[in-house]
């Protein structure tokens, strides 16, 4: 059998996936830099050409490996940002998700964390996108404070920068590598500490 069409049946949502199951266990087994197309595609039971028909590149397929596991995060802060809750509970549950969220997948699947780790020292689009995502939600929450009176600092861009600047430990994927011996629990307890702090901050408008 022509190892193009080892799956003559499948639809290609079903061929894109396997794909990418097969990626993520060479970048675990082997590491980014050491993961080819070839062996994918070998692994996958198809051609090299095939798996550049659903990936053009090694980087795309790496940009969507790392934007697979981005996207349920930014779904919670596009929810979270729709919800009814008061804009500094929304901002503080923004804030935490994000931290969890890294922090579980830095513990769970570090070799797939380090994946955006180098997206965002090197700028590529995968790290662009999320960064300017969780941004604009956030963005939209410190907006709604301002609008409805929940906080007295209603310069936005002072406000996201507070956001971010306090934040910028517990939030940041570079940042939470750093501290990734640190134990989980105490260093979620320091983030709400944090969190706390800044949105105070925004709710009485100066520090």
């Amino acid at each position: 059998m022509d190892r193009a069409d080892v799956r003559p049946n499948s639809g290609p949502e079903s061929v894109e996936a396997r794909i990418l199951e097969v990626a993520r266990a060479h970048i675990r087994k082997f590491g980014a830099a050491r993961a080819t197309i070839v062996g994918v595609a070998h692994d996958a039971g198809m051609t090299h050409a095939n798996v550049y028909r659903y990936f053009p590149s090694k980087a795309t397929l790496f940009e969507e490996i790392s934007a697979s596991w981005l996207r349920p995060i930014e779904t919670r802060l596009r929810e979270a940002a729709d919800g009814p809750a008061p804009a500094g509970d929304k901002l503080e549950s923004m804030l935490m998700t994000v931290h969890r969220a890294y922090r579980q997948k830095l513990e769970s699947d570090p070799a797939l964390f380090d994946l955006l780790i180098e997206a965002l020292e090197k700028e590529r689009p995968v790290a662009r996108r999320h960064r300017a995502r969780v941004q604009s939600e956030m963005q939209r929450v410190v907006e709604e404070g301002i609008a409805s009176g929940a906080f007295a600092m209603t310069d936005r861009r002072r406000a996201m920068a507070l956001i971010f600047d306090a934040a910028h430990r517990f939030i940041h994927p570079i940042a939470l590598k750093l501290d990734k011996d640190a134990a989980a629990a105490p260093l979620a307890a320091r983030c709400e500490t944090v969190v706390a702090m800044a949105l105070r901050t925004l709710r009485i408008g100066r520090a």
